[in-house]
């Protein structure tokens, strides 16, 4: 695996970490330009940057953006392992969290018990905060094996930052947009088009048929409540679809955040709150 010093030094956010809030500074009037994402890309500094809406358990604000789950890359330290879970802290370059993965199956111990202090993880998990301290609660933990994954990781936390401050410049230069073509709100009302609405459109409509069809299936509330998830074998079965075009699909779904594996590389659940 790689050394601490060599993630400091290759990281391009070390240093000051990325500032999120130094880059279009957030307003009442546009705090919330986009609906909550699926799983968004974070580095612990712009977690730690991050505001809340409310009390500890309302939603965190990255970037104008409600975030609810995350994916964070860095190296593992101070693990502490018990019967009911594993706690560890992670640093990517920017800052630390505490990350918590309940120990639910026997399958996760196994997982679990391969993390060590100074290995590199990809965690995805959901936001909270617990006696005033920013924590992850994790439902994947895995190896990074590939460095170019944590650099590809800073690229994905560039790429969301700026794509959000440019939309929260414009909304905070739009002028009115009332007599813009209306679009369908999910009241059936009708409301001005803007580009939150295209963007909102986009990934909740963008997606191909068979892909939206294997989506459908995961967020089924019986599926949802499953804590293994879902076999990808199952999918196939239950769609009458071979195996290899399940797997395109799950693989397509999971960049979209839409998706994540659970107990192993076969096994998905859908991110809820979507």
């Amino acid at each position: 695996m790689f050394s601490s010093s060599q993630f400091e030094d290759s990281s391009p956010l070390a240093g000051g970490g990325f500032m999120s809030s130094q880059l279009g500074g957030s307003t009442p009037s546009s705090a919330r330009i986009r609906d909550m994402q699926g799983l968004v890309p974070a580095t612990v500094k712009q977690i730690s940057e991050a505001s809340q809406s409310g009390d500890e358990k309302s939603s965190f604000i990255i970037d104008g953006v409600d975030v609810a789950n995350v994916t964070v890359v860095g190296m593992v330290f101070n693990k502490n392992s018990r019967s009911s879970d594993v706690r560890f802290h992670l640093d990517d370059g920017t800052g630390r969290i505490e990350c918590i993965r309940w120990v639910t199956e026997r399958l996760d111990t196994g997982d679990l018990d391969a993390l060590e202090d100074g290995t590199y993880v990809r965690v995805n998990g959901h936001l909270q905060t617990f006696q005033s301290k920013r924590q992850l609660n994790a439902f994947s933990v895995r190896l990074v094996t590939n460095f170019d994954e944590v650099t590809c990781h800073y690229l994905e936390c560039i790429h969301f930052h700026l794509q959000n401050s440019k939309v929260q410049s414009k909304a905070d230069e739009a002028p009115d947009l009332s007599f813009s073509t209306p679009v369908r709100g999910a009241s059936n009302g009708h409301h001005p088009a803007s580009t939150n609405d295209f963007s909102m459109q986009y990934n909740a409509d963008g997606l191909k048929s068979f892909d939206k069809l294997v989506l459908n299936y995961l967020q089924q509330p019986s599926n949802i409540d499953r804590e293994m998830g879902i076999h990808v074998d199952e999918l196939s079965q239950q769609l009458k679809s071979p195996l290899e075009k399940i797997k395109d699909a799950i693989e397509f779904l999971e960049r979209e955040g839409l998706v994540y594996s659970s107990i192993d590389d076969y096994h998905y659940k859908a991110v809820e709150g979507l």
